[in-house]
């Protein structure tokens, strides 16, 4: 199939700054696209061919728009996946499946998926709600401390709690949930898989995550993780097998915990372009976004070697502002070598909202770690 100048439409549903990341590659191979998103004021709506405004979740909105277009991909899970089962019945291409998507939404299912796939994860527990926590306290057959998780749309920090004591477990609502074995780790990692319709596999080198204590957000991503090259094997292996198991085509990011022991246990995927690889735009000879596309349309996958050490900084909303948003000091982190900035194109601010990121490259993994850590220190998004 002609993708490139052609009538060839691919559709996205949603319009965040992913999708907007990955327009930029439509716009690099002159691919015609169409976005989805609820939001008139969506990052994507200034990249795309065609912008729709509608409810994700909205079976027939979703339905109408896979109608348009050849190829449907994905940038946010939550999606209505009755109406992508229906689209796949009568022959429009998706990636990543309804069927993978269904299993990964519910992170229950996904929990189920790891078991039933001898893939390594945390012990859990899955309630129905919230009173079944309490009686299973009161029996004694789950301790603190935990890690709770509401089942469905949690993402970035929302949906996820440590519960040490009874007093924690008053602010949980009362949804369907699991309940996690707080273990402890060494580090937080994370492999990006690529895979197309014929089976070719390509995976990134792994990453590490250092987390914010409070708004448990990304702050930083670092490319090559700090760790032993036999930890980096393993992970690599793990994210394999889980990408093999899900048979996913497109990008599957498997984020990881390194145990103290150096065990490797899956904590989440996500089948789409991710937080954790940004820095590829800067550090990579294949972007994760150009690799996305070239995997849901089934082109040959590009190298995912580094060219370069990145570390990817987060610009999130500051702590006391909400209102139009102001970059504060953006200046003096433009004028440091090998910093480039992404702004997303949200107008508005608001506490831990991602408004954009940071990318720093460098020889010298520590060095940039230094400078990412001046970068974080300097720039502030605050509002007017």
């Amino acid at each position: 199939m002609n993708y490139f100048s052609s009538n060839f439409k691919l559709g996205i549903l949603g319009g965040g700054q992913l999708g907007k990341m990955l327009l930029n590659d439509t716009r690099k191979f002159d691919i015609y696209t169409c976005v989805l998103d609820p939001s008139n004021e969506a990052p994507c709506k200034i990249a795309c061919n065609e912008f729709y405004q509608g409810d994700l979740m909205d079976f027939d909105t979703v339905y109408q728009f896979g109608k348009k277009v050849d190829i449907l991909t994905i940038e946010i899970e939550n999606v209505n996946v009755d109406a992508l089962e229906k689209l796949e019945r009568e022959g429009i291409k998706i990636f990543p499946s309804a069927k993978t998507l269904r299993t990964i939404q519910n992170k229950a299912k996904q929990k189920l998926f790891y078991i039933d796939n001898n893939l390594p994860t945390a012990p859990f527990s899955r309630f129905a709600y919230k009173d079944e926590i309490l009686t299973a306290i009161q029996h004694e057959t789950l301790e603190f401390p935990f890690v709770w998780k509401s089942a469905r749309f949690g993402y970035d920090g929302t949906g996820v709690k440590v519960v040490r004591s009874h007093s924690d477990l008053d602010e949980l609502p009362n949804v369907e949930c699991i309940t996690e074995t707080l273990i402890p780790f060494k580090n937080e990692l994370s492999v990006i898989v690529a895979r197309n319709a014929e089976g070719k596999v390509k995976v990134y080198p792994v990453v590490e995550m250092e987390f914010h204590p409070e708004a448990n957000q990304v702050e930083y991503v670092i490319c090559p993780a700090r760790i032993s090259k036999e930890v980096a094997l393993k992970a690599e292996l793990v994210a394999l097998k889980t990408s093999a198991a899900f048979k996913h085509v497109g990008l599957l990011a498997v984020e990881m915990f390194q145990t103290k022991d150096d065990d490797i246990l899956i904590n989440e995927v996500a089948p789409r372009p991710h937080n954790s690889g940004h820095h590829t735009i800067e550090a990579s000879y294949t972007s994760q976004f150009e690799q996305h596309l070239r995997a849901i349309l089934n082109l040959p996958l590009g190298k995912t070697d580094s060219k370069v050490g990145g570390i990817m900084v987060n610009l999130v909303g500051a702590e006391d502002y909400t209102g139009d948003v102001v970059y504060k000091n953006i200046e003096d982190i433009m004028s440091m070598d090998g910093v480039t900035p992404h702004i997303y194109g949200k107008k508005q601010t608001r506490p831990f909202r991602k408004m954009g990121h940071v990318t720093i490259v460098h020889e010298d993994i520590n060095e940039a770690r230094k400078i990412a850590a001046e970068v974080k220190k300097k720039i502030k998004v605050i509002s007017e």
